[in-house]
């Protein structure tokens, strides 16, 4: 019985500890955000009934939550009030480097999706929904993810605006899109804010996504410049083109066959690349060195193809273009490419845990309010998390070791 009291205690005090803490970080954010100390109780509210057990996280469910008589307060909070969203995006950015971050961390790019019903909504319309694998009514989200060995959280949010809104003047007006903000595919959105990271110096080692992202010519391009070159692991589609030694261009799947037939079978290596819901997740792997058609490596750098096939089905076969300093292991890679379901996590606890797509906005200002304030709830509990899990000495040493391989900015 006493060592029940006890640990009954030690939890007591834990979670008075969170709360102490969650109160001077919304403080501290809000005074950061706002002049008048009405909105700023209301922002602390809000990221509060974020964190709760609220069924739908929307106005009018967290307003009756917390005590509201209405939902007015966060209505209000998240459309008309006077405040700077990007500001609350680099302070969290800022509170998760500060407690998550590491030279060697991965920046993770991916979208989402909010399925809706209506057409009003800003940036919906009928567009492929990765949650359903089909063509659904919904609006898209890039999202990019901060992955260390200490945790991951969002640090960067874009909003889709497909080209049937960037070209409506009267419906952008009504939802309050910026002037400024002109049609960008999802890949040119991961580019605005891959500069916007290395404009923060977000401390970092590489970029991870998927084969959506890793297919963009452009993209990686802008990992490719000279002056500040950006590693990556991305996985990319089977029509790749990679150069011939005839200086031609053939898809990254015909590589095993042309292999096979000069005679020169790959060999295949069995490794773990991270812990999925099931355990460890390990696959098969084999590399090549290549070169891309008409797109060559930073200075210092080489461009790797890792084919990833499955234990279970051997058919199943998925292949990664890594772009890393010449000389990296092959199992750093490997490493690389499993951090990419980071940021599956992340859709998932955001969705499920704090409501990232439950809001009820329709305009763009708000949109970006509430979404960005999930991010803090969402760093906000993974900064606990790494709290309770303290990264090794062991793990710091080696992330000043790979620290010392990043080339400067």
């Amino acid at each position: 019985m006493r060592d029940g009291l006890r640990v009954s205690l030690l939890s007591y005090d834990l979670v008075m500890a969170w709360d102490t803490e969650l109160t001077a970080l919304t403080e501290r954010i809000g005074r950061s955000l706002f002049v008048r100390p009405e909105p700023r109780a209301s922002f602390t509210d809000l990221v509060r009934g974020l964190l709760a057990d609220v069924p739908r996280k929307n106005s009018w469910q967290l307003s009756d939550h917390v005590g509201h008589s209405t939902a007015n307060r966060f209505e209000h909070l998240l459309d008309r009030a006077k405040w700077d969203v990007e500001v609350l995006r680099d302070q969290v950015r800022d509170y998760v480097v500060e407690y998550l971050g590491s030279p060697d961390a991965v920046l993770i790019a991916d979208d989402t999706q909010a399925i809706k019903k209506g057409d009003r909504s800003v940036g919906v319309a009928r567009q492929y929904c990765g949650a359903t694998g089909q063509v659904e009514n919904c609006q898209v989200m890039p999202m990019l993810t901060y992955a260390s060995r200490a945790g991951h959280a969002f640090i960067n949010r874009r909003l889709y605006l497909p080209e049937s809104w960037a070209g409506d003047p009267d419906g952008r007006a009504v939802a309050g899109v910026p002037e400024h903000v002109a049609f960008a595919t999802k890949p040119h959105l991961v580019i605005e804010m891959l500069e916007e990271e290395v404009a923060a110096g977000t401390p970092c080692a590489y970029l991870t996504a998927d084969a959506g992202y890793g297919r963009d010519p452009d993209l990686r391009a802008f990992c490719h410049r000279a002056e500040r070159p950006i590693a990556y692991v991305m996985a990319v589609p089977v029509d790749l083109p990679v150069r011939t030694l005839d200086g031609g261009g053939e898809p990254v799947g015909h590589v095993l066959d042309r292999l096979l037939a000069l005679g020169q079978p790959l060999v295949w290596e069995r490794r773990a690349c991270g812990t999925g819901t099931k355990g460890i997740r390990a696959y098969d792997w084999a590399s090549i060195t290549v070169a891309v058609k008409d797109q060559d490596p930073a200075p210092g750098h080489a461009h790797t193809l890792l084919m990833r096939r499955s234990v279970a089905d051997p058919g199943e076969i998925e292949f990664f273009l890594a772009h890393a300093l010449e000389g990296t292991a092959i199992s750093e890679l490997i490493r690389i490419a499993g951090m990419r379901s980071k940021i599956e996590e992340n859709n998932e606890h955001g969705k499920d845990l704090l409501g990232l797509t439950q809001y009820q906005v329709r305009k763009w200002t708000p949109w970006h309010r509430h979404v960005t304030t999930v991010m803090l709830a969402l760093a906000f509990l993974a900064v606990t998390r790494a709290r309770l899990t303290p990264t090794s000495p062991a793990d710091r040493e080696l992330g000043k070791e790979r620290f010392a391989q990043v080339p400067p900015n």
